[in-house]
């Protein structure tokens, strides 16, 4: 009798720092689990397809450019043509402790037993550092957070691992740039010394 071929899996976790965001500030942004377009440059749209946003068990749909899609892999010439997107569910989330855990349940891009976690944690301050305050924020009034972003995936043909953990370092970072920005044109951001 045959054994079934088991794909090796991929784990990675990426991570970046946010020098002028807490991560109470920056935790709104990921709690919107279906408006995730409005802050990840490379995807066109997302949008709930399931449930109530935010609620375990939601499911999302997210459509864009950063994964080619299948169909693509082989042929460059229809990358353009050919849209990548996702049905992604909330399977976990913490908000004390900022935390989202969701999987892929469908995809164009190859990818299967897709599950991922992002999480933020505070940002350690140098002993004796007090310059950096926000009237009202929960983390102490201490600006500086890490977001890290964490997933787990079946091999995935045409890919190397090395490869698609650089394309979340550039999302993460692309993200987390995009989210400070907002904050500090909103006045959020604003630093107080």
């Amino acid at each position: 009798m045959e054994q079934p071929i088991s794909k090796p899996k991929w784990e990675a976790k990426v991570s970046t720092k946010l020098a002028n965001a807490s991560a109470d500030q920056i935790w709104p942004f990921l709690e919107d689990f279906f408006g995730i377009h409005k802050y990840f440059p490379s995807l066109a749209t997302s949008y709930g397809i399931h449930g109530s946003n935010g609620e375990i068990g939601s499911i999302r749909y997210c459509e864009g450019s950063s994964i080619p899609s299948q169909e693509t892999k082989e042929n460059e010439e229809e990358r353009s043509t050919v849209i990548s997107w996702s049905k992604e569910k909330l399977t976990a989330i913490d908000p004390a402790e900022k935390s989202l855990s969701y999987e892929i349940i469908d995809s164009n891009t190859g990818f299967h037993s897709y599950v991922s976690t992002i999480q933020i944690n505070k940002n350690p301050i140098p002993a004796g550092d007090s310059t950096i305050v926000v009237s009202g924020d929960e983390d102490g009034g201490r600006l500086g957070c890490v977001v890290e972003w964490s997933f787990s995936v079946d091999a995935v043909g045409g890919w190397r691992l090395e490869d698609l953990v650089k394309k979340y370092e550039v999302g993460l970072h692309r993200m987390a740039q995009k989210m400070e920005d907002i904050l500090s044109n909103s006045g959020e951001g604003e630093t107080y010394n």
